[in-house]
């Protein structure tokens, strides 16, 4: 119909009259005449034209230069909070207004490319490595230990699991424009004797930094083991009663004990579910044993 190519070519030209359309087919470009409009309409149209075609232009200079500032702000912010707020101001105030133009939004980003340095995992390795040298050490021993069931576990297990997770954009974001300022809280908690704001901001710093990373180094390492020692057994009637049923009870009951009186109506949702997993253990054996059957005759 001559109405419903005139309409898939609006679709196609997507409120731009001027965009060319192709035959799907034949890929040939469609020949669409326009009558002339006057002089005025075609100015306009023109300057229309222009407009959409710098918008996305301004657009993103907008949000590039508000990006930008705000950079600038934070890193103003981070300086009085890292220096004093008094010698902050001083040093702005006699420094060249080009190195503060550019050294100041350079603070977050430095901030954030040091947050996706992910040291822990470069520690995690090395340590792995040197067994031997780093079970020398209690404080190793205790962050990472080496059960002597370890190889028989690996011999069961030879599949290594992962190292590291996955990178969080927003963790990495957040935590790298939190660290001046929990920074200078744990300098002002444990070196408070320290008069130099700047030597008590670096120095809360590294003490967070090492502490929370000794934390994810040993929380890693426990990851580490219980995915190493993971088990995948049979699907048994044994084994769905023990692990899959019984997870399931202990769940209906917390919700149970946390639902108040409705929680008593309830109470047949685990004998429904114990039935279900029964039934569906027993149509699994049975589905075995006609296969086995099967192969023998």
């Amino acid at each position: 119909h001559q109405s419903c190519l005139y309409r898939w070519v609006d679709e196609k030209q997507k409120g731009n009259a001027l965009r060319s359309v192709s035959c799907q087919q034949c890929q040939t470009e469609y020949i669409i005449v326009f009558p002339q409009m006057g002089k005025v309409a075609n100015i306009l149209e023109a300057f229309d034209n222009l407009i959409k075609r710098v918008s996305p232009f301004l657009a993103a200079g907008v949000f590039v230069g508000s990006l930008y500032w705000t950079a600038v702000t934070y890193g103003a912010v981070t300086f009085l909070q890292i220096v004093g707020h008094k010698k902050g101001l001083a040093l702005m105030e006699n420094g060249d207004p080009l190195i503060l133009l550019i050294g100041l939004p350079a603070i977050p980003v430095a901030l954030v490319l040091g947050r996706m340095i992910r040291w822990e995992d470069a520690v995690i390795r090395l340590i792995r490595n040197r067994r031997s040298v780093a079970r020398k050490f209690p404080l190793m021993s205790f962050i990472i230990p080496y059960p002597e069931e370890d190889e028989e576990q690996t011999a069961q297990n030879p599949v290594t699991p992962t190292l590291s997770d996955p990178v969080s954009a927003t963790r990495i974001f957040c935590g790298a424009l939190l660290l001046p300022t929990i920074s200078s809280i744990v300098g002002r908690l444990l070196f408070e004797s320290i008069e130099n704001t700047l030597h008590r901001t670096l120095l809360g710093g590294l003490t967070f930094i090492t502490v929370k990373g000794i934390l994810k180094i040993y929380l890693k390492q426990q990851q580490y083991t219980r995915r190493k020692k993971r088990r995948i057994v049979d699907y048994t009637e044994e084994n769905v009663r023990n692990y899959v049923n019984r997870a399931g009870v202990r769940q209906q009951q917390q919700q149970q004990h946390g639902g108040g009186n409705a929680a008593a109506a309830q109470n047949i949702q685990p004998q429904q579910a114990l039935s279900q997993q029964q039934q569906a253990a027993a149509q699994i054996r049975n589905a075995r044993e006609s296969t086995v059957r099967d192969s023998l005759v």
